[in-house]
This record gives C-alpha cells, structure tokens and sequence, in this order.
C-alpha cells in the first residue's frame, strides 16, 4: 500500500518528471523477482497475469502438426485454454485424469512419447494443494528434450522456488494471490538459452531494442525477456510487488513455507478431531498452504456460508471448503475457525 500510495502521490506532483524514478524501480523489481525465482533479471518480463505468461510460453513455441502437450485434467483454466487452442494449429493436448486427486510426475511422463513437445503443470493444484515433484518432472523433461512449462500462482509466495534446480524452462505467474500484490500484475520467466528460439506472439513498441527511436520501424527483438513486453508497464502494481518480493527476501521462503505449513498442521488436526475429511494431500512431500475439507453430513457451501457469515475467508474448491493461510495468520485464528464450526 505504501508503495502505491508512494508511486501515486509522486505521479500527482511531479508527473512526467517522476517517470525516470519509477522506472528505476521497475529496473530493481526485475532484479528481485529474478532472486526470489532463482532466475537472472533478464529472464524475466512483467505480465498482467497468468494467462498472459502461458499465452507467451504455448504461442511462442515452434510447433510441429502432430506435436502434442501433456497437462493433468485438472488444471485451473488459465493454464489450460491456450494450449487447447493450439489444435487449430495440429498440436494434440492430452490430458492425465488424476488419481485420488494427484497427477503425479510419473503420471504425466507416461503420457509423454517422441511428439511431445511440452508439458505444463501447476506446482501447486489449485482445487486440492497438491504439490507436484517437480524436481523429478523437471529432471524427465530435460533429459527427453521436452519443455517445461509451470503455472507458479498458487506457489510462489508459499513454497520456496529455484527455476535452475528444477530444470523448469518457463514460469507464468500473477501476483495477487500468495505474492500479496494487486491484481493486474504478473511475472513470465523464459530460460535465457529458449529467448531467441521462441517468437514473439505479441510484438509492441516496447520489444524492440531501440524502442525510443520512434520513428526507424525496426522490428529487431530485445536480447532479455522484455521483447515479451508489448508495452507501457503497470508501474503501481510493479512497485507493490517489489514491495511484497523484497519482504519475502527479508524474511526468507524457507520460514515463509515452515510458518505455512505450522498452520495447515493446526487445521488438519482440529479439523479431523470434529470429524471434517481433509481432502487435500498431507504427505510431506505433497502438501502445500492449501487444505481443503468436507464433511459426511454438512454440505460444503451451508459450511461456506456459515464460516463466511463468521468473518472467516474461505472458498468452495471442488465440493471442499478451501483454506489458505499465509504467514501473517496465527493460531489464534486457526481456534476461532475451530470453534465456529464446532458450534454448528
């Protein structure tokens, strides 16, 4: 909020003058996210949102008639919509049903052969929590030349994430969910040795190298990930997401995730001790912030109902309720959730 009212009152009082410092603070921003990824600054562009990211990754790849991509059938839209729309360019899209909720790595690799040309997946599964290895799927897809793409939405801000040790070769974010920033801004990573492999679905007059020689129309592509930038920037949305990137960096992800997931152990406790089914994965490796729940004899949105009339911010996730607490919740509130619904 400061950063925003910051950039805001700047704007209002020195207008076009403020320009040079707002965008030097976008120059640092790059430089963050790419820490907190595991990335270089020049792999990363600024998006409006998920979907933008994997429209760049799905539209930017050299596609083949035949070709196909692998995903689990039970992807949140964003992450799902371009590349079904690739059909019309001969590309197949197979879909891997879960089982018991979980599309695993080995799964998907099953489902891979010679004309895959990609996989993409959500590090996280926004309807379960399910935490996918994507070390291992990571480790499949480089050594059978197949792209990586993750949705990071519903992980960064929540688990730790090294794009480089997880062989992950594109990333697509917003920052509105685990990130704490607005809504309208998001971050795409693209491996820097891909850049000049990938076209440019959306060229603008800000993904040309001399992009302030207005008039000399060269349509020359920049080195770095801003050819991926069409054009002007959502610099407000930019310097709170600076703002949120440089906490978790402070704070450090690994305490961010073990804060997290001291929670998620609360809640699967209480939440078994009233005889509720959570329904989302608890091994350790395959858990995440997300816990999702239901009950036998309570239907789901009656308890949706019940715990939103409470104050409580929940959500209706597949027939659960849905949960995510993030660092800043604390036990106190965890018991609070526990006792509304141990008094229905």
């Amino acid at each position: 909020r400061k950063a925003i009212d910051g950039l805001s009152d700047a704007l209002s009082k020195e207008g076009v003058l403020c320009a040079e410092k707002a965008f030097g603070r976008v120059k640092e921003v790059r430089s963050s996210v790419a820490q907190f990824v595991g990335a270089a600054p020049e792999e990363i562009a600024f998006t409006k949102n998920t979907t933008q990211g994997v429209l760049l990754a799905a539209n930017g790849m050299q596609w083949n008639v035949g070709d196909n991509v692998v995903m689990p059938a039970i992807e949140f839209p964003a992450n799902v919509y371009p590349w079904i729309a690739l059909g019309r360019r001969g590309v197949e899209t197979r879909m891997v049903e879960p089982e018991r909720g979980r599309v695993t790595a080995e799964m998907i690799a099953d489902r891979c052969d010679d004309r895959t040309r990609a996989v993409t997946v959500s590090f996280v599964q926004f309807s379960t929590g399910y935490r996918i290895d994507l070390e291992a799927l990571g480790d499949f897809c480089r050594t059978n030349n197949i792209y990586l793409h993750v949705d990071g939405i519903q992980s960064l801000g929540m688990i730790p994430c090294d794009v480089r040790k997880l062989k992950v070769d594109f990333m697509s974010a917003g920052s509105h969910k685990w990130l704490l920033s607005p809504p309208g801004t998001g971050i795409f990573y693209c491996r820097n040795d891909l850049m000049g492999k990938m076209d440019v679905s959306n060229p603008g007059w800000t993904s040309v190298v001399d992009s302030h020689t207005f008039l000399d129309y060269d349509l020359t592509y920049r080195e770095d990930a801003g050819r991926f930038e069409e054009g002007s920037l959502n610099i407000h949305g930019i310097h709170a997401l600076g703002a949120s990137v440089d906490r978790f960096l402070e704070i450090g992800m690994t305490m961010v995730e073990k804060r997290i997931l001291s929670l998620t152990d609360l809640l699967d406790e209480g939440l078994t001790r009233l005889g509720f089914t959570v329904t989302s994965p608890r091994k350790a490796s395959e858990r995440s912030g997300i816990i999702c729940f239901s009950h036998t004899e309570r239907k789901s949105d009656e308890l949706h109902k019940t715990l939103s009339d409470a104050g409580v911010v929940c959500s209706l996730s597949e027939g659960a309720i849905r949960l995510s607490p993030h660092f800043y919740n604390n036990e106190a509130e965890v018991k609070k959730l526990l006792d509304i619904l141990q008094k229905k």
